[in-house]
């Protein structure tokens, strides 16, 4: 401890040197000490931020390794070139409103028998409402005539049997096997596959979610250039019941 200006008084020359230079050497450990606590703060730090760089980084390439990628892009050739086993066709359909007031007597009541009117086990296009069908994920059954306008918009609809699939399976697809933009899913009853997917003009049943045909699907017909309304957007407009997604 530095002594005071009387007690320094008493001392000799020699004395006043040693307490002057002790007060230094104290002075000096204490900035030393000072230092070496802020390296290791600094090197602790450094360490934290450099995990989380890493776990980032590892985080972005399973993300990336697991999710499937899509190219909204792709020609009408290059669309054309893929070939999937099981796809029905359907050409030449209309789109028309059938809203009340529209004045088409063929829909009364506002519904579509799509079955009976063009052979489709899954509604892929035709007369509709003028909502679409918000996409994104659904654990209950829709109206299929606000989902089929959102096949006219390029989306594709991804539905299946809740009797033999599991609903939890068909939340994990969204943005993992498939786009997470421009895509429905939801359940079926009495659906006469375990899954089945639609676009404009076209459906194939599948045999279940890992059905290989799923993923060449959707590269094939998600955002068509060939729909009536391509550019439109799949949200904005009705979100059925029991969206989860």
């Amino acid at each position: 401890m530095a002594k005071s200006s009387a007690e320094n008084e008493n001392l000799t020359v020699k004395q006043q040197r040693e307490a002057r230079r002790q007060e230094k050497v104290a002075q000096l450990k204490k900035q030393q000490a000072k230092e070496r606590r802020n390296r290791v703060i600094a090197i602790v730090t450094s360490v934290v931020a450099g995990v989380a760089v890493v776990a980032v980084v590892i985080g972005i390439v399973v993300s990336n390794a697991t999710r499937v990628q899509y190219d909204a892009a792709l020609s009408v050739d290059e669309r054309a070139a893929i070939e999937i086993a099981g796809v029905e066709t359907y050409a030449n359909l209309t789109n028309n409103h059938i809203d009340s007031g529209s004045g088409l007597e063929e829909y009364p009541d506002g519904t579509v028998d799509y079955a009976e009117k063009w052979g489709m086990e899954v509604p892929a296009g035709g007369d509709h409402l003028s909502a679409w069908l918000n996409c994104g994920v659904y654990d209950q059954e829709q109206v299929k005539e606000n989902a089929v306008h959102s096949l006219e918009h390029g989306a594709v609809w991804i539905t299946y049997n809740p009797d033999e699939v599991d609903a939890s399976t068909m939340e994990a697809l969204y943005g993992r096997q498939v786009p997470s933009s421009k895509i429905l899913i939801s359940p079926v009853e009495g659906l006469q596959a375990p899954v089945a997917a639609a676009a404009w003009g076209a459906d194939v049943l599948l045999e279940g979610p890992e059905d290989p045909r799923l993923e060449e699907f959707v590269k094939k017909y998600w955002q068509s250039t060939l729909v009536p309304e391509a550019p439109a957007s799949c949200s904005g407009a009705l979100d059925g019941p029991g969206r989860v997604a």
